[in-house]
């Protein structure tokens, strides 16, 4: 190969979506992985494009939900993220939910099969030198901090920060069988489903309001000084959070017990706390939106006064770790490069989006812009009625720089329908639309010379 390789910094999702689009595209790249030699507060082993977090991808639904699409456009895009997913999913319900092993094996083997494709394991401490020329940066919300301070030093301080918390998972076999039962909400059978999903573990009202009490009263993380003005993302809040805002907020949340019926009365329960395979064996399942920062101590008293987990084993508690974003509408250009320094694109969360999928989308149009930059070939950015489109304009200009948090694809971030188009139609219109328009994208791509 006579290209120089691309850099890519991070071996999260969206560093991994990036070299995988780079490497197939022809050109040489480098993907630099500090684990295992520097450790992060959530990361459990040096796998590429390992999930700390949850292990569902979201909403598949193409026709009903933004996320869904862009499931829809990554796979049209050739991702690597999306193709690992899809070949390790899990029943699910609606979602799109992974066997994180398998998932990160996968993308880690499928990397390694590429011509061109080298990782280098190591903790880069200063910004990528020049004489790498053009380089990514996708070192994930949890940068290192020698990193985080140059990056600081470039931008002139402009980034934020908050906390994200994960959820517990319990071992499956220490689960109640007589009381949890298996359903989907609604039944409703998704990509590796059959409607019967999920554990649901039934509450009444007074278990309700005795654990949300519980909440309350229960013993917290003590932060550092430095974390103590740190906001919270308001969609990944703890769970003890969301209980301060009210005694109804959790079942108008993660306990909301609509289009589920306990198998033992036949009745909806006044709350549920619903629990999601984690693993291909369906020996893990984890607490669906019990991100905690409860002391370690608390969640395993409190969270086994819920019915069903009362001998609940645990796998892993849950916790809570500082997170930083970049102000990516005042400091990245539509292509998502650095402004104060072009040879630097951002990728993944530290851009300002959320999740999973959304930090991949982001590391996929990362790498097709360097694909273009280093060939020479023109390529113009995804149409903003594309979620691809709607999710980069959001962060390199829709968003207020001056309010900017962390934001998942949603619909809101797509131009409206044509006038005309009835409200019945408008969520129809707008997903046809993004459809036809990404096509033409996608076949302006451009490709490494033969």
């Amino acid at each position: 190969m006579t290209q120089a390789a691309v850099h890519i910094v991070g071996g999260g999702l969206a560093g991994s979506e990036a070299a995988w689009q780079v490497a197939r595209a022809g050109l040489p790249v480098v993907l630099h992985e500090m684990r295992p030699f520097k450790a992060t507060e959530v990361h459990a082993t040096d796998g590429l494009a390992e999930l700390v977090c949850s292990n569902s991808f979201r909403s598949d639904d193409a026709e009903r939900n933004a996320v869904g699409l862009l499931h829809e456009e990554m796979r049209r895009a050739g991702s690597l993220v999306l193709a690992a997913a899809d070949a390790n999913k899990l029943p699910a319900g609606g979602a799109l939910a992974v066997d994180r092993e398998g998932f990160s094996r996968m993308v880690g083997e499928r990397l390694a099969a590429l011509p061109g494709f080298r990782l280098e394991r190591g903790e880069l401490t200063e910004l990528p030198p020049p004489e790498w020329g053009a380089a990514i940066l996708a070192t994930g919300p949890l940068t290192s901090a020698s990193l985080a301070g140059a990056i600081q030093r470039l931008t002139g301080g402009a980034s934020l920060a908050f906390f994200d918390a994960i959820a517990p998972i319990v071992h499956a076999d220490s689960i109640d069988p007589a009381i949890a039962w298996r359903q989907s909400r609604y039944n409703k059978a998704g990509p590796a489903g059959d409607g019967q999903d999920y554990l649901n573990c039934p509450l009444d009202r007074p278990q309700y309001e005795a654990f949300v009490a519980g909440l309350l009263a229960a013993e917290k993380t003590e932060f550092r000084a430095f974390e103590r003005d740190t906001p919270y993302f308001e969609g990944c809040l703890p769970i003890e959070v969301m209980a301060e805002r009210g005694l109804e907020t959790l079942r108008h949340g993660p306990m909301k017990p609509v289009g589920l019926s306990d198998s033992r009365t036949g009745r909806r329960p006044h709350a549920v706390v619903q629990l999601r395979q984690d693993n291909a064996l369906g020996t893990l399942y984890n607490l669906v939106g019990f991100q905690t920062k409860l002391k370690q101590a608390e969640q395993v008293r409190l969270f086994r006064t819920i019915p069903g987990l009362g001998q609940a084993r645990f796998a892993r508690l849950g916790g809570i770790h500082r997170n930083t974003f970049l102000n990516s509408p005042s400091l990245l250009d539509g292509s998502l490069r650095l402004k104060a320094c072009p040879r630097l694109r951002f990728a993944g969360q530290i851009t300002g989006v959320e999740g999973y999928v959304e930090s991949a989308a982001i590391g996929l149009l990362c790498g097709r812009f360097a694909i273009a930059e280093r060939l020479g070939q023109p390529l113009s950015p995804p149409p903003a009625s594309t979620a691809l489109g709607a999710l980069l304009a959001h962060v390199t200009g829709g968003a207020r720089a001056e309010t900017f948090q962390p934001m998942n694809v949603n619909f809101g971030l797509f131009p409206p329908p044509p006038a005309d188009v009835s409200r019945q139609s408008r969520r129809a219109a707008v997903v046809a639309r993004a459809r036809a328009e990404l096509a033409g994208w996608l076949d302006g791509l451009p490709l490494a010379a033969e």
